[in-house]
């Protein structure tokens, strides 16, 4: 997992991301903008928060991030070859998620 936030925190600094069409309606509908987004994935506080090994798009992770260190945001997202795909994009609901944003309810 070490090895995949490296390479994240790489790819999006580089903003070598793809954004699913899905991905993109989740930011619309959220008001996350792609520049916010590959900050928040290239910040030394984004973490890990679920892993998706089987995930039928292959290996994916459920990263959590800080918009300008402040506004959660939930990234689904995976590794290919040279790039960071993004899977989709939510801020969560607090009705949802524990209160550090990091556990299901």
């Amino acid at each position: 997992m070490v090895e995949f936030i490296e390479r994240m925190r790489q790819f999006a600094s580089e903003r070598r991301l793809c954004v699913t069409l899905h991905a993109r309606k989740e930011m619309d509908a959220d008001s996350v903008g792609i520049e916010a987004l590959a900050q928040a994935l290239a910040s030394a506080t984004a973490e890990i928060i679920e892993d998706y090994p089987e995930d039928q798009r292959g290996h994916s992770h459920l990263i959590l991030a800080w918009l300008e260190g402040e506004e959660a945001v939930h990234v689904c997202c995976a590794l290919h070859e040279s790039e960071l795909v993004i899977i989709t994009v939510y801020r969560p609901d607090t009705q949802e998620w524990t209160q550090d944003m990091k556990g299901r309810l």
